[in-house]
């Protein structure tokens, strides 16, 4: 899930506009009289931020101008200024405008006239000044998808398309306050920094990522002049497909050669995992590749492919269709067996073919299980038969009237239904094709369903579903409502919505949860792929919840059950009963494993005594302040045990502080050395709980996650996941390194230094590259350069060695025409460096001052 650790409380949210639809001629004739949307330019820029040095966050103050470019007035009423703002604005007056600003619900906000405003002339503008609820240093924080809608077409909205964002560059916009100690990324700190990594040659790089168990090299190399004999039985007809594809374009295709590929099953020496593999490449008797199982034989063809060179010919300067692989013998098991990524698609969403092409990027790195987060409080995103309201409602975000047909507009997503990311569901064919895609690569589809929290999407699509067989009098009309509509809990979720929530009192979510699960287990049965567990959300469930529901009270009474935290017991056994009834395993976010307690007058979780053995695995992401350790004491208490956390794992996280750095970072800011540093068994450092031995062997494996509030098109979900990927997939498959177990702190800081130049350069020369010449380049991050001034010259590096640096020196962006960087930079005047891929595309550039 998205957590927040804090967030101002706002006011709850007001109701949508009331009151009938106009008639077409009526709406034709208001649409003339005033200006629309299209006509309206905004502009947002941050004034300060204003920092309460007692509780060590604080507010910001905004500036929206807005400008009428039409020829038409903005009226004086009956209009509102529709966005989504993620922390949130302070409602109430705006001073000297005339303007309210109103919660709307959740992350919607609108500011709309109050009896002092007088319109908008065209050709006029003001200036609207606001409070953001929290400090605002990052572009992602400010305003998104404004749009206009009037009052009378209160089902539409019409999106303002000029909207920009000022950058944020002044001390007081970027004043976070002296308790944050997190300082900007300047040029010169990040030359220092990779000033650490030394540049290495290509033959003392290591062969593979991740780096294998062992690896022998042997005498000589085998040469293939055409596609080898592939021999391999039926049961790896997948495998043997999957090995001539990767062929394919580097050896000729007219004949066969003679030289044999095996691919076979049977033991692997020393290792006892499905997936462990040896790869034989001998200049005599060709390539044998044995894996424990078909996904050994998988995992180990990824490592084949990664001994190919990444341009077939002209990396070897030999002729076309001929290429020499080196001999060697890798025998290689991976060290978890739990090596995950999660991908949100419920906040915004992403199309099928993108799923498809993180799996084949799971797949090239060894990654193993997708935790598919498919249904949230802003969408639900796949097609379950006999609930078509999850997706025709659930499924689609824009404005809505008094009668919502669907959910109101979430991150930027704007007024419409059409738009790809805020409206988009996955059809039954859809899901088994990317089961289907998924298992040809060994790959698990772990399915999230969210509950009790989390779950507005369903709550408001069985809602809609309730009210059309209401009024068609179908006696089963409640059948799956998941919500008392005399319920009157208050609380507010850590994404501001007051109505979100499954409730436990209501047999309708059970029946619901029923008909869910059983259709996702048909699906996989129809898809041919087993489904192990379901991920059934638990987080963030806030508190207040339940605590004045009438049906929640009712079957508190009935059970005597004292509190609502034994009612979150009695839930998740019932959902525990309905997973096992279809032979599935429960997981969930850490707080399905845990409970909350009070300890010295302050919250706390413990391991909740009650799941410990019923085969739960829980996802731990929070490893912040007091709970550093949870993960460690859930692992040590009997529960299996999948470290997330957010300090190393959370790759919608911005890279560092900068506020040009896409991302959030409410709960770090994640570097692709921070990935790279995480060492899964020793992570905490404040005194907690250690892991026992017990424990240990209940920590399951690695996983990443993305969430996308601010992820919507495809380069963006590119650059925060790479190449951070490769370092998870590398602590993910591969043994502690040597650092992770010196107790010596000098000694270790050797050893890691060593390490990371090993794993930059590889990166940098080898694994990078190969991506840049596949077909559909990953838009993964280049690093800005580092700079430095060094006797009125300026020295540039870069965090991966291998790139080519270009600079100018007037201050505009570099290009693929500008001088590269050999040497020292003698230029005078404002020099700005950029990294260069091999195929020409360029990293966000760093600027310095030769004077």
């Amino acid at each position: 899930m998205r957590h927040f650790l804090t967030r101002a409380l706002l006011p709850c949210a007001i109701a949508f506009f009331a009151g009938a639809a106009p008639a077409t001629h009526a709406r034709q004739q208001a649409q003339a009289d005033v200006v629309g949307g299209a006509q309206l330019q905004l502009r947002w820029s941050l004034l300060r931020n204003v920092v309460d040095a007692k509780t060590q966050g604080g507010t910001a103050l905004a500036r929206l101008t807005l400008a009428n470019l039409g020829s038409k007035p903005l009226p004086a009423q009956g209009w509102g200024l529709y966005f989504n703002s993620m922390d949130g604005v302070v409602p109430g007056p705006v001073q000297g405008t005339g303007l309210v600003a109103e919660q709307v619900g959740g992350q919607l906000f609108r500011l709309r006239p109050g009896n002092g405003f007088t319109g908008l002339a065209p050709g006029a503008s003001m200036q609207i000044d606001v409070v953001h609820s929290s400090l605002v240093f990052k572009a992602e924080k400010a305003p998104q998808g404004p749009y206009l809608a009037y009052d009378k077409r209160p089902a539409s909205g019409e999106a303002i398309a000029d909207y920009q964002i000022a950058a944020m560059t002044r001390p007081e916009q970027l004043d976070t306050g002296a308790a944050d100690r997190t300082p900007l990324t300047t040029p010169q700190m990040l030359f220092a920094k990779n000033a650490a990594t030394a540049d290495l040659p290509l033959d003392a790089l290591p062969p593979l990522l991740p780096t294998p168990a062992s690896v022998e090299r042997l005498p000589g190399s085998l040469r293939l002049a055409a596609m080898p004999r592939i021999e391999a039985a039926r049961a790896l007809a997948n495998e043997a497909d999957v090995a001539r594809a990767l062929l394919t374009g580097h050896v000729s295709q007219s004949g066969t050669s003679a030289t044999a590929l095996q691919l076979r099953i049977g033991k692997v020496e020393g290792h006892d995992s499905p997936e462990a593999y040896t790869l034989a490449i001998d200049p005599r008797a060709g390539i044998t590749l044995t894996g424990a199982t078909a996904a050994g034989v998988f995992r180990g063809l990824q490592s084949l492919r990664e001994l190919l060179p990444p341009v077939p010919a002209d990396a070897l300067e030999l002729p076309a269709g001929v290429l020499d692989l080196p001999a060697l013998r890798i025998v290689d098991a991976p060290r978890f067996t739990y090596r995950g990524f999660q991908l949100d698609v419920a906040r915004n969403f992403q199309s099928k073919e993108t799923v498809f092409r993180l799996l084949d990027l799971m797949a090239r790195y060894k990654l193993n299980k997708f935790h598919f987060h498919l249904t949230d409080d802003e969408g639900w995103r796949l097609e379950i038969a006999g609930l078509p309201e999850l997706t025709t409602f659930g499924a689609r975000r824009g404005h809505t009237g008094p009668q919502p047909a669907h959910l109101p507009p979430a991150y930027g997503s704007g007024p419409g239904t059409g738009d790809p990311h805020g409206s988009g569901h996955y059809t039954r064919a859809d899901y088994i094709a990317i089961l289907k895609y998924a298992a040809a690569r060994h790959i698990e589809v772990i399915p999230e369903l969210e509950m009790p929290g989390h779950a507005r999407a369903a709550v408001k699509a069985m809602a809609s579903r309730h009210r059309r067989l209401a009024a068609q009098g179908k006696p089963n009309a409640a059948q799956y409502l998941l919500s008392h509509p005399g319920d009157r809990s208050v609380y507010t979720s850590p994404q501001m919505y007051q109505d979100h929530v499954l409730d436990p009192g209501m047999e309708g979510s059970y029946a619901f949860i029923e008909r869910v699960v059983a259709d996702v287990v048909a699906m996989h049965r129809q898809a041919g792929v087993a489904l192990r567990t379901i991920h059934v959300g638990g987080d963030e469930l806030p508190e207040g919840a339940w605590e004045k529901s009438p049906a929640s009270l009712a079957l508190m009474r009935r059970m005597k059950l004292a509190s609502t935290v034994e009612l979150w017991d009695y839930f998740y056994d019932r959902v525990d009963r309905i997973l096992k009834k279809h032979g599935v395993l429960a997981s969930g976010w850490e707080e399905l494993g845990a409970r909350k307690v009070r300890l010295d007058g302050k919250p706390k979780l413990i391991p909740n005594p009650v799941f410990s053995q019923r085969g739960f695995k829980v996802h731990v992401w929070n490893n912040l302040g007091a709970a550093e350790d949870l993960a460690y004491r859930l692992a040590n208490a009997g529960y299996g045990t999948i470290l997330a956390p957010v300090t190393n794992l959370y790759f919608d996280m911005a890279h560092n502080k900068n506020p040009e750095e896409p991302g959030v970072h409410w709960g770090a800011y994640v570097e692709l050395d921070t990935v790279f540093s995480f060492v899964p068994f020793d992570f905490v450092r404040n005194g907690g709980d250690r892991l026992t031995d017990y424990g240990q062997a209940n920590i399951h494996g690695l996983e990443a996650t993305l969430f996308t509030e601010t992820v919507r098109e495809r380069a963006r979900l590119d650059y925060l996941t790479m190449p951070r990927m490769l370092a998870l997939a590398e602590r993910a498959w591969a043994a502690d390194p040597a650092w992770a177990r010196e107790k010596d702190a000098a000694a270790r800081a050797r050893l890691y230094a060593a390490d990371w130049s090993r794993f930059a350069n590889q990166l940098g020369k080898k694994v990078l590259p190969r991506l840049d010449a596949a077909p559909g380049a990953i838009a993964y991050r280049i690093a800005p350069p580092g700079l430095r001034l060094d006797q009125g010259r300026v020295l540039a590096n870069h965090q991966l060695p291998g790139f080519t640096l270009r600079y100018t020196a007037d201050g505009s962006e570099p290009h693929a025409a500008s001088p590269a960087v050999t040497g020292p930079i003698g230029s005078k005047g404002t020099i700005r460096v950029a990294a260069f891929a091999r195929n020409g595309r360029a990293g966000r550039s760093s600027s310095i001052e030769n004077p």
